[in-house]
């Protein structure tokens, strides 16, 4: 066998792993355990108790309850309290996907790999195939954040209801913890389960304190904050809490105008930088592939690779300048 046949045997194994490992890993290891929790409950009759292992004293259960990964070694590293740990569950988790960080960091860790093997492979540069497995890297981080920052808008929106709603309820003469299940119960997604994760984890153990902290970590707005903030002073200080919440919630509805206000101030600017960031590179691609001998001195020459590298960089920059004028803070 000569060495080009090694060198493509090689190359077609790594490629089979690449697409066949991550089905493995997030896809077909999860079902095998699923089924055979559900075949454990057909045994025994529907005991699905017994399935669950006993858990180890001092622990809470919903910390045992929450799997970050099917691999050891990485849940125990996500479950950490490290800022970069805390970042990507919460990002994670604000998608609304039914995904693990394990199963995104893998997925994230795959796409490098194959992005920068086929880049190599295609123009031999090390420092090109870098960059392209790295941006790929972070494409599904980046779907995560533009799906968690709509179901953040979405929640936004229903939040000054769930807050009504639990004061109409301590008006009523319902406990603070009736009225959250009553929000997890009446409001629908994703308010609900945002307030139905609140509501379960004071009910399994939690300190009420603890919970609240929680949820404004989870739910990074301000609005969440200033509800946090209410509550934990009410519940040392005393007072009325419903006057508490409907005040609050009028002022979460006046910003909410504001926001909504410098949003269409904002708009020709947010505009003009979308079509500025997207207009050179839909440009590149168009004259690469109608005029390529254009393109052949920059994708030939180590010189015209590392102009192509600072220009995207340089781009990537721009945007996020633009990004940063147009996104006003209120």
């Amino acid at each position: 066998m000569g060495t080009a046949e090694l060198v493509a045997g090689v190359t077609f194994l790594v490629v089979v792993l690449i697409l066949i490992g991550p089905y493995l890993l997030i896809v077909a290891r999860p079902e095998a355990a699923r089924q055979k929790m559900l075949r454990h409950r057909i045994k025994t009759g529907g005991a699905a108790a017994s399935a669950v292992p006993p858990r180890k004293p001092g622990k809470g259960l919903l910390k045992d309850a929450e799997q970050l990964s099917v691999i050891g070694p990485l849940h125990r590293a996500l479950s950490g309290k490290g800022p970069v740990v805390v970042r990507i569950r919460n990002v994670v988790h604000m998608s609304g996907l039914k995904m693990t960080p394990g199963q995104v960091l893998l997925g994230s860790g795959c796409l490098a790999l194959l992005g920068y093997i086929l880049m190599v492979r295609w123009i031999p540069w090390i420092s090109l195939g870098v960059t392209v497995g790295v941006t790929l890297g972070f494409l599904p981080y980046a779907i995560l954040l533009v799906l968690g920052v709509r179901r953040l808008r979405k929640f936004e929106e229903q939040f000054p209801e769930a807050v009504d709603l639990i004061s109409r309820a301590l008006r009523a003469g319902h406990a603070f913890t009736t009225g959250l299940r009553m929000a997890a119960d009446e409001l629908p997604e994703p308010v609900a389960a945002e307030f139905k994760l609140l509501h379960d984890q004071q009910n399994y153990g939690l300190p009420m304190s603890n919970a609240l902290r929680a949820f404004a970590e989870r739910v990074p707005l301000i609005d969440a904050r200033f509800f946090v903030t209410a509550v934990l002073t009410q519940r040392e200080a005393g007072g009325n809490l419903a006057e508490v919440l409907d005040n609050l919630s009028a002022v979460i509805r006046e910003r909410f105008k504001i926001k909504r206000q410098l949003r269409v101030v904002s708009a020709h600017g947010r505009l003009t930088g979308a079509i500025l960031g997207a207009l050179p590179p839909t440009l590149g691609l168009y004259l690469l592939t109608t005029a390529p001998e254009h393109f052949a001195i920059l994708l030939e020459e180590p010189a015209g690779i590392r102009m192509i590298v600072i220009a995207a960089v340089l781009q990537l920059l721009g945007v996020f300048l633009i990004y940063k004028i147009t996104n006003v803070e209120y």
